[in-house]
């Protein structure tokens, strides 16, 4: 296993420099962002301080450990801090808008590039989050003995590295120090592969939300968009809930506003969601100071860093890519207090699912099911209150995940 997945993870540099420009623009975002990586980076470290790296894969990462990086930033001053992202999507939009004093794609992780990394680096500390875990990295971690963490980590039986065929795979996991989870049964998956290092803290990315919503802030447009109508934001929708959802729009009276926050806000996509639309809809980016947005039925949040913002201002949430493979935040919405509708693939995701029991989400498999759903949220005010208490008590139940890594890392740093 080894053997052929470092064969294969070198084919894969190799392919990458010679072909990533024919491909799609996040993968000549990651060409681009792996070439001068280094140089880049030399040019950022402060070699008279210490580093904690943190690595994410993308931003729904990137918040889970921001709660942490500004807590550590702020304790311990002396250190700098180095941010790794493997994503593009997560690297371009925060690359100049986060407290880490160095921002880098990670390496790709071959042996070669994993070892000029560190020895550039020198991390006296490591941070993973969730399970962007790369082999090669972990190993030459525990070689070095350099402590490493995992935050809101979650695993089943049916992880990869836990697999009878790779335990290369699991013998990485041994570069942990600790392991810091977000469930119990994480906890006890670990336990059955042999590890006892394990902290239950839940999840730091409640303590994210949480802080957004205390400074969160009533903006003019939306207030001017909303007008005294109920407000459904639909957050980082594809084109299976755009679908549905236009179509809701389309058969309704307007008894209510909609704001479509696509997960792709190119104009292409922009525009095939406007053709869906019977209604009047505006793009965010087209709003002037003098238009009237009272007029418009559905506004396109077609630009990137509020929707988790202006959730505030909403009474209801839809929350795309529940029929794909990785719904979008479920938690921004929730700590607004709002009752929440997603797609039916929900079962990866331990907040939609205790939400599902609580009663506080719903999630539906078809149009028919998506219209009870939205019409008994509208029509019943005492449905929409009984549903957004479930949504806030949820969050403010499992804030506090950070505060518990702090403890614990007290007697680290």
């Amino acid at each position: 296993m080894d053997f052929f997945y470092n064969i294969l993870i070198s084919i894969s540099e190799k392919f990458l420099r010679l072909f990533g420009n024919f491909f799609g623009s996040k993968v000549r975002f990651f060409k681009a962002g792996q070439m001068h990586l280094f140089d880049r980076l030399n040019a950022c470290l402060n070699k008279d301080k210490k580093t904690i790296w943190f690595h994410v894969s993308s931003l729904g990462e990137y918040e889970q450990a921001l709660p942490l990086i500004e807590k550590l930033k702020q304790q311990y001053s002396d250190n700098q801090i180095v941010l790794t992202f493997f994503s593009p999507s997560g690297y371009e939009i925060k690359k100049d808008k986060t407290p880490a004093d160095c921002v880098s794609y990670l390496p790709i992780d071959t042996r070669r590039n994993v070892q000029r990394f560190l020895d550039l680096v020198q991390p006296t500390m490591v941070f993973f989050v969730k399970y962007d875990l790369w082999p090669n990295f972990l190993h030459e971690l525990k070689k070095r003995h350099i402590k490493t963490f995992l935050i809101s980590a979650i695993f089943t039986d049916k992880h990869p590295f836990f697999k009878a065929y790779s335990p290369w795979l699991k013998t990485s996991l041994q570069a942990f120090h600790h392991f810091f989870v977000q469930d119990e049964a994480t906890k006890t998956v670990l336990a059955r592969q042999g590890f006892s290092n394990v902290s239950l803290t839940g999840d730091t990315r409640f303590d994210r939300v949480y802080q957004i919503a205390q400074t969160a802030h009533k903006y003019d447009f939306v207030k001017k968009f909303k007008q005294d109508k109920i407000l459904l934001i639909a957050g980082s929708t594809w084109p299976k809930d755009e679908e549905l959802l236009c179509r809701y729009i389309n058969e309704q009276q307007q008894t209510f506003k909609s704001i479509i926050a696509p997960h792709e806000i190119d104009d292409k996509h922009v525009a095939e969601i406007e053709k869906k639309l019977q209604v009047k809809s505006i793009r965010y980016t087209a709003i002037e100071p003098d238009t009237d947005l009272a007029q418009y039925d559905v506004l396109i949040l077609n630009t990137i860093g509020l929707l988790n913002k202006i959730y505030a201002d909403a009474d209801l949430a839809y929350i795309g890519n529940g029929f794909g493979k990785s719904i979008h935040n479920i938690q921004e919405p929730a700590v607004f207090g709002i009752p929440i509708v997603t797609g039916p693939h929900i079962h990866k995701f331990k907040e939609a699912l205790d939400l599902k029991v609580l009663g506080g989400l719903v999630a539906i498999k078809n149009y028919q099911e998506l219209k009870l759903a939205l019409d008994r949220l509208i029509q019943q005010p005492d449905l929409r209150r009984e549903k957004a208490d479930i949504t806030k008590k949820y969050v403010l139940q499992n804030i506090g995940a950070t505060d518990i890594i702090m403890n614990y890392l007290k007697t680290e740093l």
